[in-house]
């Protein structure tokens, strides 16, 4: 169905109420919606640290050549046997060669683990997100349209991965199954659990606007009830759908960190930073830098698709007021 001018209906982040707006409405929405975002230093901040760190993931051979050490080569050189394995120099190690310092013990290079582990993160957490937002939107869609005995059965599934204890079962599944292609296990685990929070907020907004006129239209012109679940209905889904997946990403970005600090998530010696930290343990007295650059790395791009989330959810709340 298309909308004249005159009936053009513009949802909130919320799935709030509709106004009317003229045909100009859309791009002088997005406009000021752009600086309004631009004008937020605390978005436009996180938005700058979370593409440092997928440029940094992406170019991650890169920078490994230019620092000169691999993410599995050892520099027993740098590294003091006498000690037990305690890096030379100062803060772990650093300096020209390691720009990171060195792994206590084993002498690899923390640089090119952090680059190499920022690509193992992003690519579970953004792999997960995207099939939770594919199951979720299409799950919530069909069990709010429909409604009846689909939308029982969908929600009683709902309910029970909800209630059910993930972290639990993700230790446990993880550790009966072999190591072989653990990140693929990570991110269908993560989603399995992950996509009843997004299917629950879409069904309950699709159940509101399955009643709205520009569905009865819809109905009433022929459309099929696939053409109005995802032509009609579910554009108006689009400002919640990009909220919730932005702030589902932090969540599995430390569910992947806190798998494999558990030893049950990437396999060694694939690095991780959860796996790092989880590492750092027996040396945090004599090597404090070892946890503490994984840590912040980690802990910095939780905040900012955090933050980021929540400024999203503020900006689209307040551009369809």
């Amino acid at each position: 169905m298309t909308f004249t001018p005159t009936e053009l209906e513009v949802e909130g982040a919320a799935g709030g109420e509709a106004v009317r707006e003229g045909a100009a409405a859309p791009p002088a929405r997005g406009r000021h919606l752009v600086r309004a975002f631009l004008r937020d230093r605390a978005a436009v901040a996180c938005s700058v640290y979370i593409l440092l760190i997928v440029l940094t993931a992406l170019a991650a051979p890169l920078l490994v050549k230019l620092s000169g050490y691999g993410p599995l080569e050892f520099d027993q050189d740098a590294v003091d046997p006498n000690l037990g394995g305690i890096p030379l120099g100062a803060a772990g190690g650093m300096g020209a060669d390691h720009w990171f310092g060195v792994e206590p013990g084993n002498g690899r290079d923390i640089f090119a683990r952090i680059v190499y582990g920022a690509r193992v993160s992003m690519l579970i957490a953004i792999s997960a997100t995207v099939l939770t937002g594919v199951l979720g939107v299409v799950f919530g869609l069909v069990a709010g349209y429909f409604g009846g005995r689909v939308d029982m059965v969908v929600s009683r599934v709902m309910e029970f991965l909800m209630a059910f204890p993930a972290l639990i079962f993700m230790i446990a599944v993880l550790s009966a199954l072999p190591a072989e292609n653990r990140q693929v296990l990570l991110v269908l685990v993560i989603s399995f659990f992950g996509w009843p929070y997004l299917a629950r907020i879409v069904r309950g907004q699709t159940m509101s606007l399955k009643e709205r006129e520009f569905v009865e239209a819809a109905k009433a012109s022929g459309a099929t009830s696939a053409q109005i679940i995802f032509k009609e209905i579910l554009p108006n889904l689009t400002s919640t759908i990009i909220v919730m997946t932005t702030l589902a990403v932090p969540g599995y970005v430390g569910t992947e960190a806190g798998l494999s600090f558990l030893g049950v998530g990437v396999v060694p010696p694939t690095p991780s930073w959860g796996q790092m930290i989880a590492s750092s343990v027996p040396w945090y007295a004599v090597d404090p830098a070892y946890f503490l650059i994984p840590g912040s790395f980690l802990f910095l791009l939780v905040l900012s698709f955090t933050v980021l989330g929540d400024r999203i959810r503020k900006l689209l709340g307040e551009g369809a007021a």
